[in-house]
C-alpha cells in the first residue's frame, strides 16, 4: 500500500500586497474616521454602507488607463454574472442611487467609509486593500455643491489635527482643460488616445516637473531605468498651449481665472469652466475660506476619466524626508470632483453629482509625522495574579476598575513567574499594575505600581532621585480605584 503523502503546512504570511493591522493602528484609524464622520454629519450628510461586492458591469470601466471593465479588480464568475470586490466607493454610490432613487431625497447627500480592493501591482506603501472615506452629493447641478465639498474638506483636515498652513485645497475645472484641448486642436472622438496621454502627463507634474511633462506631451520620455513611455505626439505650438494652462496660476484667484479666460478664449466649454471657478471662489470667500486654505490651481486635473466639471485635491504642504533623506512635501491625501455622467450609465438620464474621497492610510501617516498620533496607544491597567486560587478576588478588582470607566484586565497567563506578568504589562504598554498578595490581602492593603514613572526612573534617574520618586504605592484596598485614577491623570498631563 502506497504511503500517504504528508500535506505541507500552509505558510503563515499575508498575500502579496495585503497587510494586517494591529492594536493602535486599528483604534487610531477608527478614532480618525469618527472625527471625519462628525464633520460630514455636521454638514448634513447621511451615512451609507453599501455592499463590498458589485457586479463588474456596475463598476464600469472607470479604472486607470484601461478599457476592459474587469481589469484591475478582484473578480470571479458566478452563473452568468461577473462579480468583483468594489474598486472604490463612488461606483457603488451610482448603483445605489439608480436602484433606490424613488425612495431617496434629491439631492441625496451621503458619506461612506470602508475598505476597497484593487488588483494592481503592489509597491512600497501601496497595498491592494486600503480604506477610503467619501462624501458625495447626488442630484445637485449647482457648483455651490462643489464649493461646499471643498469647505468641508478643509474642515475635516483641521478637525483631525492638520494645522492651517500645513495644507491647501486646490481647485480646478475639467471644462477649462477641455477648452484648452479644444484650442490646442485635441477635441473630437478621434483624439481620445492623445487626450488620455495629455491628462496623465499633466497629473504627473509634481513628480516629473514641466520638462518631464513636456516630453510626455510630445515624443515621449525615458526614465532613469531606461523604460520609454510613448508621448501624445503634440507639436510645439500644441504642447505650449497645454503647458501655458499648467503655468496659469497667479498670485490671486482673480488673476488666475483671468489668465485662464485668455487661454480658452473662443471655447464655450472652457469659458463656462472659468465662470464656474469664479463662482466657487466667491462662495468660499463669503464663508471665510480664503486662499490660505483653498485656492484655484490649474495644475489639478485628477486622473479618472469620469470627472466632468470642478475637480479638487487636498495637499499637505509640510516637509518630510524621502527614503534617501531628501526633503520633500508630503503631498496629496484627498481628491474628488464633479461626475455628472456616472449615474447615467444606469438610468439613461444625466444626474449631476460631486464628491470627495480621503485616503485614510495616507492621512494617518501624516498625523503620525506631525506628532498628532502616538506610535503605540496606552494599554490597559493590569491586575496581577499572585495566587491563582484567589482568581475571584482579582476578577472583583478588575470589575471595580471597569465600572469606574478604567480600561483594565486580569493577567490570564501562567502566574507562576511574577516577572513575566510585568513583562506582559510592558509589552501591552500598560500604565499601571495592581498587586495583591496574601500579606496585602490579610492587611487590607494593595500595591499599585506606576509603570510609566518606573520606566522613566529606571532609565534616567540617579539613585537619590529614585529614592525620592517612588513608583510603587501602598494604599488601603478601598482606595484602589481612586489611586489608579490619580496616577492615570498624572500620566496624561
Amino acid at each position: 500500500m502506497a504511503k500517504m503523502k504528508k500535506q505541507p503546512r500552509p505558510k503563515a504570511q499575508t498575500p502579496k500586497g495585503f497587510r494586517d493591522y494591529f492594536g493602535a493602528q486599528v483604534t487610531q484609524r477608527a478614532h480618525m474616521l469618527r472625527q471625519i464622520a462628525e464633520v460630514y454629519h455636521h454638514y448634513g450628510f447621511d451615512a451609507l454602507e453599501s455592499s463590498a461586492v458589485e457586479t463588474v458591469e456596475a463598476l464600469g470601466k472607470f479604472l486607470p488607463d484601461v478599457d476592459r471593465p474587469n481589469e484591475g479588480v478582484f473578480a470571479w464568475q458566478e452563473d452568468e454574472d461577473w462579480l468583483a470586490l468594489r474598486y472604490d466607493l463612488t461606483a457603488p454610490l451610482a448603483r445605489v442611487y439608480a436602484q433606490f432613487r424613488n425612495d431617496l431625497p434629491t439631492p441625496y447627500r451621503r458619506y461612506a467609509m470602508g475598505p476597497v480592493w484593487r488588483n494592481e501591482k503592489p509597491g512600497p506603501g501601496r497595498f491592494r486593500q486600503f480604506y477610503q472615506c467619501d462624501a458625495d452629493t447626488v442630484g445637485a447641478p449647482s457648483v455651490a455643491a462643489d464649493a461646499e465639498i471643498c469647505a468641508m474638506l478643509s474642515d475635516v483636515l483641521e478637525r483631525v489635527g492638520i494645522d492651517r498652513g500645513d495644507y491647501i485645497v486646490r481647485v480646478n475645472n475639467r471644462k477649462v482643460l477641455n477648452g484648452v484641448m479644444e484650442v490646442a486642436g485635441l477635441s473630437g472622438d478621434d483624439k481620445d488616445a492623445e487626450r488620455g496621454i495629455v491628462l496623465r502627463a499633466i497629473d504627473k507634474l509634481d513628480r516629473l516637473g514641466f520638462e518631464g511633462v513636456r516630453a510626455l506631451l510630445q515624443a515621449g520620455r525615458e526614465d532613469e531605468s531606461g523604460d520609454f513611455t510613448k508621448g501624445a505626439g503634440l507639436g510645439d505650438e500644441q504642447a505650449q498651449i497645454v503647458l501655458g494652462f499648467m503655468q496659469a496660476k497667479r498670485e490671486t484667484g482673480a488673476a488666475t481665472t483671468a489668465r485662464l479666460l485668455e487661454l480658452v478664449k473662443g471655447s464655450a466649454v472652457g469659458e463656462a469652466g472659468v465662470s464656474e471657478l469664479e463662482t466657487i471662489a466667491t462662495l468660499l470667500d463669503v464663508q471665510g475660506y480664503n486662499a490660505d486654505r483653498i485656492e484655484i490651481d490649474p495644475s489639478v486635473v485628477r486622473g479618472l476619466g469620469y470627472y466632468t466639471g470642478p475637480v479638487y485635491e487636498a495637499e499637505l504642504t509640510f516637509e518630510i524626508k524621502d527614503e534617501k533623506g531628501r526633503p520633500r512635501q508630503f503631498g496629496s491625501v484627498s481628491g474628488g470632483g464633479r461626475y455628472d455622467d456616472l449615474v447615467k450609465r444606469f438610468t439613461g438620464q444625466e444626474v449631476p453629482a460631486t464628491g470627495v474621497s480621503i485616503g485614510v492610510d495616507r492621512l494617518l501617516a501624516a498625523l503620525h509625522m506631525k506628532g498628532r498620533m502616538q506610535a503605540q496607544e496606552v494599554g490597559p491597567v493590569i491586575v496581577t495574579v499572585m495566587d491563582r486560587d484567589r482568581m475571584a478576588d482579582y476578577q472583583a478588582m478588575v470589575a471595580e476598575l471597569r465600572n469606574a470607566g478604567i480600561r483594565s484586565e486580569v493577567y490570564l497567563g501562567n502566574p507562576k513567574n511574577f516577572g513575566n506578568q510585568l513583562k506582559y504589562a510592558d509589552k501591552r504598554s500598560s500604565p499601571v499594575a495592581v498587586i495583591e498578595g496574601g500579606d496585602e490581602k490579610a492587611a487590607g492593603i494593595i500595591q499599585i505600581k506606576d509603570l510609566v514613572l518606573g520606566a522613566q526612573i529606571a532609565e534616567n534617574a540617579t539613585l537619590e532621585e529614585w529614592k525620592e520618586r517612588p513608583s510603587q504605592f501602598e494604599v488601603p484596598r478601598d482606595q484602589m480605584v481612586a489611586k489608579v485614577r490619580e496616577i492615570l491623570q498624572g500620566q496624561s498631563k
